[in-house]
C-alpha cells in the first residue's frame, strides 16, 4: 500500500461514522487491554457507564471490572497496566471503563472496523490495516478533546506504518514521553497509578495482535485479532 487518506479526529469531531476507525487510547485503556489479552483474557466489554460496568459484573460474578482512577467498591482492578500485572485474568472476560478509550471506541461502534490502538500494538494495528488494504482510515485521538499529544503521535506513527514507510519510533515516543497524560502519570496526580505505568505505556509493538472491537448483541466486546507475519504480508 503507497497511500492512505488519513483524518485525525477527536471523539466530538465524529459527526459521520468512519469505514475505518482506530481509536488510540495510549495512557492508559488501550495499553491495559493489550496487556489484559497478553495475560489471557478472552475478551474485553467495553462499558457505556461505571453503573453498566457494576451491574455487567453483577450479573457475571466471574468477570473483572476494571475503571479509570482509585480502587472503588465493585470493581476488580484500576485502568493501570502496572497494577493489572498482579490480577488474574486468564480466560476471563474484562469489563472495561475509562475515561477516554471506551468512550471513543463507542463513539465509533457503527463503524465497519473498529480497531484500538497504543504504542503496544502500533505495528501489529498498522500490519492488520495493510492487510485490509483500508485506502481511508480515520484516527480517534481519545485524549484531551482530540488533543493528546501521547494519542496523536501513536496514531501518526501507526498511519506512517500503515504506508510502508520506515518510521522511526524514536520521535513519536518522545512526543509522548513529554505529554501531559505522561507528566500526571509520573507526578502521582492520579491514584491507581504505577510507577511503571508510563515506561509500560511507550514500549513500542511489544505485543504481536491487533485489538478489533464489534458489536455483541447490544455490546461493545474488544478481542485480540492475529495478524500475518512480515513474511506472510508480503505474499497477500
Amino acid at each position: 500500500m503507497i497511500g492512505m487518506d488519513a483524518r485525525f479526529l477527536g471523539i466530538a469531531e465524529l459527526a459521520e461514522v468512519p469505514s475505518v476507525a482506530v481509536v488510540v487510547d495510549v495512557m492508559r485503556a488501550f495499553t491495559v487491554a493489550a496487556w489484559a489479552f497478553a495475560q489471557g483474557a478472552e475478551k474485553i466489554v467495553l462499558a457505556e457507564s461505571l453503573e453498566e460496568a457494576l451491574a455487567l459484573k453483577a450479573r457475571h460474578p466471574d468477570w473483572v471490572a476494571l475503571k479509570d482512577g482509585p480502587p472503588a467498591p465493585g470493581f476488580d482492578a484500576v485502568n493501570s497496566p502496572g497494577l493489572l500485572r498482579s490480577v488474574d485474568v486468564g480466560g476471563r472476560t474484562v469489563v472495561q471503563k475509562t475515561t477516554a478509550g471506551t468512550v471513543g471506541a463507542l463513539a465509533a461502534k457503527e463503524a465497519s472496523l473498529v480497531l484500538c490502538a497504543g504504542f503496544v500494538v502500533a505495528e501489529a494495528t498498522a500490519r492488520f490495516l495493510r492487510t485490509r488494504k483500508s485506502d481511508s482510515v480515520t484516527f480517534v485521538v481519545t485524549g484531551e478533546e482530540g488533543r493528546a499529544d501521547e494519542d496523536l503521535a501513536c496514531a501518526q506513527y501507526i498511519a506512517r506504518r500503515v504506508t510502508g514507510a520506515e518510521t522511526d519510533a524514536g520521535e513519536f515516543l518522545r512526543r509522548a514521553a513529554e505529554s501531559r497524560a505522561a507528566a500526571e502519570l509520573a507526578e502521582g496526580v492520579r491514584q491507581g497509578v504505577h510507577p511503571d505505568d508510563v515506561a509500560l505505556c511507550l514500549e513500542v509493538n511489544r505485543f504481536p495482535f491487533a485489538m478489533a472491537a464489534t458489536l455483541d448483541s447490544s455490546l461493545m466486546v474488544l478481542r485480540p485479532c492475529a495478524v500475518p507475519s512480515l513474511n506472510d504480508e508480503a505474499l497477500i
